[in-house]
């Protein structure tokens, strides 16, 4: 198969694995797709924030088991590892960093920021995990990661600076 007939996200977004994988269509974008299925996370959060902490945790574990199948389904497709059009792991992470998040827009927006920027940056350990753990573990894992980070980071300026 040459470079030219490659498969490509798009020509399996109609797939419902796919379909969520590419955090629904969002990470088709042509510029910087995890940004822009962090985008899409932080519009689903909105509605998400209004659960009950048990449910919200639900939706965590849940999301995120089921995003390591759909993950690694969508990888395998595509041929590569960690696919850039691959969103689903930006959604979790963003949901998680927002866990305990107090209420307004100037938290979301923080919290956004700060997920990026771990997703982003990689510090250790998510840097060996994105480059060691492989399959779709692996693409949840480091963005769960850089969530944790900025989850804490996010919760600290809470209570230090806000």
């Amino acid at each position: 198969m040459t470079k030219a007939d490659e498969l490509k996200p798009r020509d399996i977004i109609f797939h419902p694995v796919h379909f969520l994988s590419l955090g629904l269509g969002s990470g088709l974008s042509p510029f910087a797709p995890g940004t822009a299925g962090t985008l899409l996370a932080v519009l689903l959060y909105i509605p998400l924030a209004t659960l009950p902490l048990w449910a919200y945790v639900t939706v965590l574990v849940v999301g995120s088991l089921v995003g390591i199948v759909l993950c690694d389904k969508t990888s395998t497709k595509l041929g590569g590892h960690d696919h850039p059009a691959i969103v689903w792991d930006e959604f979790l992470g963003y949901w998680l960093t927002m866990l305990f998040a107090p209420t307004g827009w100037m938290w979301i927006v923080i919290g956004f920021i700060l997920f990026r920027l771990f997703d982003i940056w990689k510090p250790w350990p998510i840097s060996v995990i994105d480059h060691k753990v492989k399959g779709g573990f692996g693409i949840m894992l480091d963005d769960l990661v850089a969530g944790v980070y900025a989850l804490v980071a996010l919760q600290l300026i809470h209570y230090y600076i806000f």
